[in-house]
């Protein structure tokens, strides 16, 4: 059962979401793509418990998304986007509050012309 706001409305769901992140990382199987970086735009959802949320300790930091990624380019290459995904997946999914991650990379630029192909992976508890 969902808990009730205080005017009697059901809380049926909490998404945290980072659209548009865009970072450098090694990234790529290729061997024209070792030794250098590529853009990534990625996108991630988080759903949590849903509960009223009045203070930052209540909810996911934005920011701590957006660190897990820079921590996993930092890391050094990564041969496949879905890779890196699951990996960004996995890292959000350490807080106990996140019961499902969707993350979405997109990798423009490696088709060529306005093509933007990626990956979606979706990881829950």
């Amino acid at each position: 059962m969902s808990p009730q706001t205080s005017d009697g409305f059901r809380r049926e769901a909490l998404r945290v979401f980072v659209r548009d992140l865009r970072i450098e990382a090694g990234i790529g199987v290729y061997d024209h793509e070792h030794g250098r970086l590529q853009t990534l735009v990625i996108e991630v959802t988080l759903e949590l418990q849903p509960q009223s949320i009045t203070r930052l300790s209540d909810t996911i930091n934005y920011e701590t998304v957006a660190q897990a990624a820079r921590a996993i380019a930092a890391d050094g290459h990564v041969g496949l986007v879905e890779t890196f995904a699951d990996r960004l997946a996995s890292a959000c999914l350490e807080d106990e509050r996140v019961r499902r991650a969707t993350v979405r990379i997109d990798k423009p630029g490696a088709l060529g012309g306005h093509a933007s192909p990626g990956c979606e992976v979706v990881l829950s508890r």
